[in-house]
């Protein structure tokens, strides 16, 4: 098989089980996004090269943008086996962010280069005469060769009914019969994702029918009176808010920062810091070399004095329960209203950490939630967050003696700022 087309190339790569090679600048690279080329058997081919495999809604494709690229086939057989989300995170850490094979046909891709299908309806057909990828344009050279070529001039009213990929196929009626009877003998293989996927519609007529006689009540009520089953004291915030409705601590997601998931349950809860590798070390060890993207921390609130000092003994104050996250898709979990629990943000100093964010600029978000900048003790000072209204919280290298009293101030200063802020999130 000629391996010159770069999506032949690869197939025959994948039904081979060839090593597949990252080059940069005919260097070896072992990761995808530093590659510029994929060595395919012998050949080399840069995996920007548009492939003849067309995306979804273009109806004449003819310029490169309106196919695939040989990076996202590959990406797609590369993780085949990857959840949705996964996948689609992978993809963009490739430098994928647009153009790459949805998951919806990523399986289609994959049965067609390890050759259980024979075609796809998209992949436009090869030319025999030329292996040039399609919607790339002709060189001058090329363009002069195609005009004075004589089987080209022999051919000057050519259409594409000739073509024998353009020939209506018409089954045999024995083959039909016998595709029946195998369809009718077929057993679909399901696997956890497709067993969890019900057949039966969603019907959600009982909890309208709950909540409508609620609705109405509620519509009934005169402006200006409470409902009766108000609290007659406190704020009105809180007769609001459920009772289960902790506070958010948001963290930066940056593998530099100082305080990770890994660490920052320790930290937190038992005001004891070490650094984000040990701790990593320590749960792989463990069984668990994942991060968890939601951690709960239980902290005993101890109630102030009159004067302001906290000289009540630890075991009076009620338990405070915080949640903390390092991604607005773990803050998701919480509701449509995440960011009104949300009381802290931990950042490195780096704005890229705000851009999913609810408020995107430094300056308006610290307006909204607490800011805390994490960084060591004889770090010098950032000058990028002089204007970002947030507090610096410094860890000493070495010391660990002093984690606890940094531990202390922290949880004094999310306490003031919640008590002024949003008081309806803390246990009286």
């Amino acid at each position: 098989m000629s391996t010159s087309d770069a999506l032949l190339a690869l197939r025959q790569a994948v039904k081979s089980k060839s090593p597949i090679t990252y080059l940069n600048n005919d260097e070896p690279t072992s990761t995808l996004l530093n590659a510029t080329h994929l060595l395919l058997g012998q050949v080399p081919f840069p995996k920007s090269t548009p492939t003849r495999y067309a995306k979804p809604g273009v109806s004449n494709a003819a310029s490169p943008g309106d196919f695939y690229t040989l990076e996202a086939v590959y990406l797609a057989w590369l993780l085949r086996d990857a959840p949705g989300a996964e996948y689609m995170k992978q993809a963009r850490e490739n430098g994928l962010t647009v153009g790459f094979v949805s998951v919806t046909e990523r399986k289609n891709v994959v049965e067609w280069l390890e050759g259980k299908v024979a075609d796809l309806d998209r992949i436009k057909s090869l030319d025999t005469d030329t292996t040039t990828p399609p919607g790339t344009p002709l060189r001058r050279d090329a363009a002069a060769l195609a005009s004075s070529s004589p089987k080209r001039a022999a051919r000057p009213h050519a259409t594409d009914s000739e073509s024998p990929s353009k020939r209506r196929y018409v089954a045999d009626s024995h083959d039909l019969e016998v595709v029946k009877r195998i369809r009718a003998n077929e057993v679909e293989l399901r696997d956890r994702n497709t067993v969890l996927r019900g057949i039966k519609p969603n019907n959600f007529s009982a909890l309208l029918a709950s909540y409508s006689e609620k609705l109405k009540k509620s519509r009934e009520t005169k402006p200006g009176t409470a409902p009766a089953s108000a609290p007659s004291t406190g704020p009105p915030m809180q007769s609001r808010k459920a009772r289960n409705m902790f506070p958010i601590i948001m963290i930066s997601s940056s593998p530099t920062a100082l305080i990770t998931m890994y660490n920052v349950k320790r930290f937190l809860q038992e005001s004891i810091f070490e650094t984000s590798a040990t701790a990593r070390e320590r749960a792989a060890s463990a069984g668990n070399p994942r991060a968890e993207d939601v951690i709960h921390i239980d902290r005993r609130r101890t109630p102030p004095t009159v004067s302001g000092a906290t000289s009540a003994p630890p075991s009076s104050g009620a338990i405070q329960r915080y949640f903390v996250v390092d991604s607005t898709d773990a803050l998701q979990k919480f509701g449509a209203d995440a960011w009104e629990r949300v009381v802290c943000v931990m950042t490195t100093g780096q704005a890229w950490q705000f851009r999913p964010y609810k408020w995107s600029d430094p300056r308006t978000l610290f307006h909204h939630v607490k800011g805390i900048y994490v960084a060591w003790s004889n770090d010098p000072p950032n000058p990028k967050i002089k204007d970002w209204n947030v507090t610096e919280l410094k860890i000493d290298p070495h010391r660990r003696h002093i984690d606890k009293s940094v531990v202390a101030h922290f949880w004094k200063i999310i306490d003031d700022w919640t008590s002024a802020n949003k008081p309806w999130l803390l246990k009286s």
